[in-house]
């Protein structure tokens, strides 16, 4: 058995597994491809809660995205601070809102729906600040794209589980991600993975007594208490 189709196998088991433990979580409210991409830059090293309050303030201070564009970079920095890193993701928001609309005359990414994956992907990442976590984000939650994304979490937890070959970087580990799971089940197996890393296989302190995948998972050092 290749490497690939072995990993395919096990990571088969552990999305039933996963599934049992966590159900089949569903994102945030849908929210338009331009709306979650700038959602997903506030997220960036903060967590869910100020991330949403960031995001309802920009909404609230500026009608429009043209608005937010165009605004006062000191003031767009105030109104997101709650987020962190302001004076990082409020030009990365205005820089990539204006790379959007020099090359398509507006403000919109609906365009991409239906294109080729790669080629969607390619072009989101050459947006400021866009990522391939950010691209893959916006991809499969709001374009219906398939894309894998990956964060720090997922990351952690594929190396120890053995869903990917260890020496894999981040980049491309979100193609290969893409290569063993369900496309269909991207979305629901990207936030089991994220669950499974915050609450039992922590950085730090992995709790495998409790891990439902225990029996699966190829970590060397496993904690018995």
């Amino acid at each position: 058995m290749d490497q690939i189709q072995e990993h395919r196998e096990r990571m088969a088991q552990v999305q039933e597994r996963l599934r049992k433990r966590f159900g089949t979580p569903t994102w945030h409210v849908e929210l338009p491809a331009v709306d979650e991409l700038v959602c997903t830059i506030l997220s960036q090293n903060t967590n869910d809660i100020n991330r949403d309050k960031a995001f309802e303030a920009l909404k609230e201070r500026y009608p429009s995205w043209e608005a937010v564009r165009d605004a006062d970079p000191a003031e767009l920095q105030y109104v997101i601070r709650i987020a962190g890193l302001a004076n990082q993701k409020g030009p990365n928001i205005q820089t990539a809102l204006r790379e959007i609309t020099q090359e398509r005359g507006e403000i919109d990414l609906d365009w991409l729906k239906g294109e080729d994956p790669e080629e969607a992907r390619d072009w989101l990442v050459k947006l400021r600040g866009v990522g391939p976590k950010t691209a893959a984000i916006v991809m499969t939650f709001s374009l219906g794209i398939p894309a894998f994304p990956v964060d720090t979490h997922i990351y952690r937890v594929t190396r120890r589980i053995g869903l990917r070959p260890k020496e894999l970087d981040v980049t491309k580990t979100h193609t290969y991600m893409e290569q063993i799971a369900d496309p269909a089940d991207f979305g629901s197996l990207h936030l089991n993975l994220i669950d499974l890393g915050r609450e039992i296989c922590q950085a730090r302190k992995p709790k495998c007594q409790i891990c439902p995948i225990r029996d699966l998972c190829q970590f060397e050092e496993k904690t018995e208490e």
